[in-house]
């Protein structure tokens, strides 16, 4: 890995724990969507996937590019009708998804179905990302973790193709 890479990857990390993410909550929405598909998962093997993912310079932008816009909603700097549109998380606004998206398919289509289900139902971390808390935005940030989660669980899925009931 070479400086810059690493510095990217750092900084992904130190942005998501900023924000309250941290690789565990991550790894336990891998094993929420895995538990049921792999014999014998562990929670250490779903982090090891997160980080893995994590260390794709697509999904680090993705990412750093999420949480600015998220805290740039926070400060209201983004011009009207984005601040108010970020702000509501309105549901007709779908580019938070459409990021999320450019992460899961990495992974392929399974990595959609995984998305598409853990967003709907919102478990764990996903649960107080969303609960819209006064001066708190995570529009990107929500469907992002998401996202990783879904990436690193349809990569856990690819690697146990035999034990894989998709």
């Amino acid at each position: 890995m070479t400086p810059k890479q690493l510095k990217l990857y750092e900084t992904t990390l130190k942005l998501l724990t900023q924000r309250g993410v941290t690789l565990d909550a991550i790894a336990e929405l891998v094993m929420f969507l895995q538990k049921d598909y792999i014999e014998h998962l562990t929670l250490p093997e779903c982090r090891n996937s997160v980080e893995v993912v994590l260390h794709k310079r697509e999904i680090q932008n993705a990412i750093m590019t999420g949480i600015q816009l998220d805290l740039l909603a926070e400060q209201k700097q983004l011009m009207t009708p984005l601040q108010e549109i970020i702000e509501a998380d309105e549901g007709l606004y779908g580019i938070d998804e459409v990021m999320a998206l450019s992460i899961v398919n990495v992974y392929g289509s399974i990595g959609s179905t995984n998305y598409g289900y853990i967003d709907k139902i919102k478990p764990g971390i996903l649960a107080k990302l969303n609960a819209h808390e006064l001066g708190i935005i995570h529009t990107f940030l929500d469907d992002l973790v998401g996202a990783v989660a879904a990436a690193a669980a349809s990569r856990l899925a690819h690697a146990n193709p035999e034990e894989d009931i998709y």
